[in-house]
């Protein structure tokens, strides 16, 4: 993807802020030798002086992206290229690097050099790159970069609940088969003699509770299948820790608006640290039946987005402006959850499976957002398995 382009001594300068911000440390003693210095070396020396010195595999995958920065064209022609294409690699990726909890400097100095390119494009052009928006609108929603960069404004699809043909098809031979079994018996009855009305009044009325029982029995394993058992809220860590006995385990204590904070014990030590998690917002049932993890409580269940061969696992994430125990909504599925769910009933296990994120990288249950009063609960991984 490289293309003849060199980086002036400005945007360089604006790339140190970001990275600078990214490792909390400050711009000043690093700004000046941006006139001078490349991408390279100055990275080298601002990730040197936040004592956290990439590995060697992740330094070169750093430099890769490094160099692509340092070469995108000025062109406007050939920029626009380069982006198409940066575009078709990120159909297979969430992120540049890492798990996507927290962006790496790779993320960062891509984006520094792309925002004023994509910032500016026209309506037609931006919408010809949806993986470039949705990547570059995760990282300005997870990076805090102050004043540095305006907003890009990325225009949400709207959501409805998904109706397939066949559901649309069932309904209509359901009401077609309902009009001719009425016609039916409306005929039956007019040129039977009366004993013979009765008889088939019997068999109507008979006819009539078998359909009824085989209605409610469907309305109850509907019932059994339907999100709104579930009491999935909006939640905040306020403080995470390694299981004192299980390496692969996080201890989480999160807000969700009670007056207690829950301790959740979640499966997460091998995808994330402690510090990744903490003040961070996250999506959770809480009236699952509280129990202990190798001697642990947890009083509740992170949900997560997961890669098929679980190689990226991330805890979906709550828009901002969600407040910790609003209540996740599904539109179109009403229905008051359980006060705690029952093991033996495995309703947790039937309704999973229903729970995905979509091509947009937005969580749903058979389709149906997740949505709060500030939009929809998202993951950095599309197509993925919620659980």
């Amino acid at each position: 993807m490289a293309a003849n382009g060199s980086i002036n001594s400005t945007k360089r300068q604006l790339i140190v802020s970001s990275l600078c911000k990214h490792f909390s440390l400050d711009p000043t003693k690093f700004v000046g030798d941006a006139k001078e210095s490349d991408i390279k070396t100055l990275y080298s020396s601002i990730s040197k002086s936040s004592g956290k010195d990439s590995s060697s595999a992740h330094h070169d995958e750093v430099m890769k992206w490094i160099e692509f920065a340092e070469s995108f064209p000025a062109d406007s022609k050939a920029s626009l290229d380069v982006l198409s294409k940066f575009n078709e690699e990120l159909t297979s990726k969430s992120v540049l690097l890492g798990n996507g909890l927290r962006p790496s400097e790779a993320e960062v100095v891509v984006f520094s050099t792309l925002h004023s390119l994509v910032i500016d494009l026209p309506n037609a052009d931006q919408e010809k790159l949806p993986h470039v928006l949705r990547w570059m609108d995760y990282i300005q929603s997870k990076e805090v970069f102050g004043e540095l960069f305006e907003k890009i404004v990325v225009e949400k699809a709207r959501f409805e609940p998904v109706v397939t043909k066949v559901e649309v098809e069932s309904n209509a031979k359901k009401t077609t088969q309902s009009s001719k079994n009425a016609d039916k018996s409306e005929a039956d009855s007019d040129t039977k003699t009366t004993d013979v009305g009765k008889k088939a009044t019997g068999d109507k009325d008979a006819t009539q509770e078998k359909k009824k029982s085989s209605e409610t029995e469907a309305a109850e394993k509907d019932k059994e299948l339907s999100v709104s058992l579930l009491n999935i809220q909006v939640g905040l860590i306020r403080k995470a820790w390694k299981h004192p006995s299980a390496d692969s385990l996080l201890v989480e204590e999160i807000d969700v608006g009670e007056a207690k904070l829950r301790q959740v014990v979640s499966g997460l030590a091998k995808y994330c640290n402690p510090d990744e998690l903490t003040n961070r917002r996250v999506v959770l049932i809480t009236n699952v039946k509280p129990g202990k993890l190798r001697d642990v409580v947890s009083e509740g269940l992170v949900l997560c987005a997961s890669k098929e061969d679980h190689t990226v696992v991330e805890p979906l994430l709550p828009p901002e402006g969600a407040k910790p125990g609003e209540r996740v909504s599904f539109s179109g599925i009403d229905g008051k959850p359980e006060d705690v769910l029952n093991p033996k009933k495995k309703q947790l296990e039937k309704i999973t499976p229903h729970l995905f994120t979509d091509e947009k990288c937005v969580a749903t249950f058979k389709g149906i957002p997740f949505m709060t009063s500030a939009g929809p609960c998202t993951s950095s991984i599309p197509k993925a398995s919620i659980k």
